[in-house]
């Protein structure tokens, strides 16, 4: 059983004010927010939301060689130091493209959220999102993150003149591939949230809003949808979820969110499926947890070091032991009795590469440190058997 992560005890000021909720050491969820920001998305007309990746490239290669690669990191909008290192990290990500095999060149790169720094708009895509790729020549394909959806200004940021997500709209969901500048076309994903159906696997995208959650309160939409594409996905395929806030994090500033595990939790039950991995952005560290349910082992990865964090001090430390300030220690058993922190990594940018075929998803992360040579080893490797649902 999950936790329930009301976390009482919170002592009220004498003023009436109160304060976050102090997570305990070892709970890998948030407290629920009293007063969360929440912006609808925009309407759309489109009802198919499932985007068949034959659609947008040729698959057939794919099917050839047996597996498909791609690439996966969140939270890279190089706002900081003129993207020094986001283009560091597309730059390790190309050199993976130009020296693979012809069967394990990486199809795409699936974009965890926070695309671009701080709200969103339309007129930071050039230099945050399209500079920084230029020569990273696969697809990339998104979700949004609360930075993406946030309308709110900050510091010297000009004033916000778009609605929430236009940005994201105009360049990942445009209704038809359009060169805005020279290196590469918008996508023409279908929406916001949506289904990457590909040879291999079904990736089921969501957008996890500002503050972390599918829907306003009181309202289901987005929550049916995802109950509707767990059931009707494919049995004799990978299913993937991925979400920009992520269910679980033992970082000191966030926390996993609560609203997005017990949506999760909510559709896996309605639906009678659950996913074989779950995918997240929005913490800027690498953490992989195991969570153990039902006698299946789900990871759940997050991976937000791409690119905003610009030095070690704006990375997401994990939490210290406060009986004597001790660092974590992998394996590591979190106050969830089913969830187990496998590894981590707080100290250096990093990203993705996974790999899936009929019977496994491997999982690599690389680092693009912040000083030294990429060095060519992953940090950490993991395997997930697809039939016997066990990671090694």
């Amino acid at each position: 059983m999950a936790l329930s992560h009301q976390h009482p005890g919170t002592r009220p000021h004498p003023s009436g004010r109160t304060a976050k909720p102090r997570r305990e050491f070892g709970d890998p969820v948030a407290a629920l927010k009293q007063f969360p920001t929440f912006i609808p998305a925009p309407a759309t007309n489109n009802t198919n939301l499932v985007l068949p990746l034959h659609a947008i490239m040729p698959d057939d290669w794919i099917v050839k060689a047996g597996k498909l690669v791609f690439h996966m990191v969140g939270d890279t909008g190089g706002i900081n130091d003129a993207s020094v290192v986001q283009d560091q990290i597309a730059g390790v990500m190309q050199d993976q493209v130009a020296a693979a095999p012809e069967d394990a060149v990486p199809a795409f790169f699936y974009h965890l959220g926070d695309v671009v720094y701080f709200n969103g708009q339309s007129y930071y895509y050039r230099w945050q999102f399209y500079e920084p790729y230029q020569y990273y020549t696969p697809y990339i394909l998104a979700i949004p993150g609360n930075h993406d959806g946030d309308t709110h200004t900050r510091g010297n940021d000009p004033p916000v003149t778009e609605p929430s997500l236009t940005g994201f709209m105009r360049n990942i969901c445009d209704t038809q591939a359009n060169h805005l500048v020279p290196y590469r076309a918008t996508m023409t994903q279908p929406y916001v949230y949506w289904t990457l159906d590909a040879p291999f696997v079904t990736m089921i995208g969501l957008y996890s809003n500002v503050d972390g959650s599918l829907d306003g309160r009181g309202t289901f939409e987005q929550q049916a949808w995802l109950q509707d594409q767990l059931k009707n996905a494919a049995r004799d395929k990978c299913l993937l979820v991925t979400v920009h806030h992520p269910p679980y994090s033992l970082d000191r500033p966030h926390g996993g969110s609560p609203e997005i595990l017990k949506a999760l939790d909510r559709a896996m039950q309605a639906s009678g499926r659950v996913p074989d991995a779950v995918f997240s952005g929005h913490v800027h560290s690498y953490q992989r947890f195991t969570r153990t349910r039902g006698g299946r082992e789900i990871p759940y990865v997050v991976a937000g070091a791409g690119g905003y964090a610009h030095i070690p001090k704006a990375m997401h430390q994990l939490q210290v032991n406060p009986a004597d300030g001790s660092r974590i220690h992998t394996p590591f058993k979190t106050r969830d009795p089913e969830v187990v922190l496998a590894a981590y990594n707080e100290t250096d940018p990093g990203f993705l590469r996974v790999t899936i075929d009929e019977h496994k998803l491997l999982g690599e992360y690389f680092l693009a440190p912040f000083t030294g040579d990429p060095p060519a080893a992953a940090a950490d490797t993991f395997t997930l058997d697809l039939k016997k649902h066990k990671v090694k």
